[in-house]
């Protein structure tokens, strides 16, 4: 049965309830911290050995379609009736916006330490403790808009901006690629400050705290921002029906230069699935957005 994500701000009081209980269930039960380890595990960068699939390269949107999908089969296997809504980060920009709710993901971290003291997953409820990628403390932190350093969430012109690409991913195939819809989209730039972030990346500054780097899985508003990301993979490819709807086609050898690495082409396996770029190319028949 096709099950549907909403976006986040249509959710009934129930399924905010049922979706973070389910949470916390995978949380308990240490399934959740397997996948905060698998992202750890696959943020290969720029200039690392080793094949690139998760970030800083064309597999960034299929490797987490696959990952969000694996995400929600567990969540389901707790609640059927559940899946991963979407943050549509263009509308709601505001601290204030019902995301942040104390019946959903939570408030800010407090200014002190950024640790979050509102809603489910604060650590003084007990029931969210950070055990991967751990720095400052066990818990969960947040610092919204980065006051210390100002950034702002990605706007409508600027994700038209990736829209408009009708190329899918163009060399070096990495964060340095000037062109292409999934670098642009993913929001690597070679500019300096908080410029140099755009779209997915600039949410997960804005939001600071545990959603920089690797361990960004450990805020469950993490699978709220790439919902939305395979959200505009689809508008992306619905918009450019004539284009490749994945690059590079063809494998581009061992190695593409020493910053470079390997990137998975349409037909190489991903890792650690062992499925390939063009079998996530549709989700037809698994789930609809709403």
């Amino acid at each position: 049965m096709v099950y549907t994500r909403k976006n986040q701000a249509r959710l009934t009081s129930t399924e905010k309830r049922r979706f973070v209980n389910a949470l916390l269930e995978l949380k308990r039960k240490g399934q959740y911290d397997e996948f905060v380890r698998t992202h750890i595990e696959h943020y290969v960068s720029d200039g690392e050995s080793g094949l690139r699939v998760a970030h800083m390269t064309p597999s960034f949107l299929p490797w987490h379609r696959r990952f969000l999908l694996e995400f929600e089969r567990a969540l389901q296997r707790v609640d059927s009736s559940v899946s991963v809504p979407y943050w549509d980060w263009t509308v709601d920009r505001k601290p204030s916006s019902s995301l942040w709710g104390s019946g959903l993901m939570g408030g800010n971290g407090r200014r002190s330490d950024r640790q979050v003291m509102t809603g489910p997953f604060a650590r003084r409820n007990g029931h969210w403790t950070i055990k991967e990628g751990a720095t400052a403390g066990d818990f969960l932190m947040r610092d919204f808009g980065r006051p210390d350093n100002p950034i702002a969430l990605p706007t409508k012109a600027e994700l038209a901006r990736a829209m408009r690409d009708p190329v899918y991913d163009t060399p070096p195939w990495d964060s340095t690629s000037a062109k292409g819809y999934r670098n642009k989209l993913e929001g690597w730039t070679s500019r300096s400050g908080n410029a140099k972030w755009r779209n997915h990346n600039r949410v997960h500054r804005w939001v600071g705290g545990h959603m920089l780097g690797g361990a960004s899985v450990n805020d469950p508003v993490f699978w709220l921002n790439h919902a939305f990301v395979d959200l505009l993979w689809d508008r992306w490819r619905a918009r450019h029906p004539r284009s490749a709807p994945y690059l590079p086609a063809e494998p581009t050898g061992a190695d593409n230069g020493p910053l470079h690495g390997h990137v998975a082409a349409r037909h190489e396996a991903m890792p650690p699935w062992g499925v390939t770029p063009d079998e996530l190319l549709s989700h037809r028949g698994i789930y609809r957005y709403g």
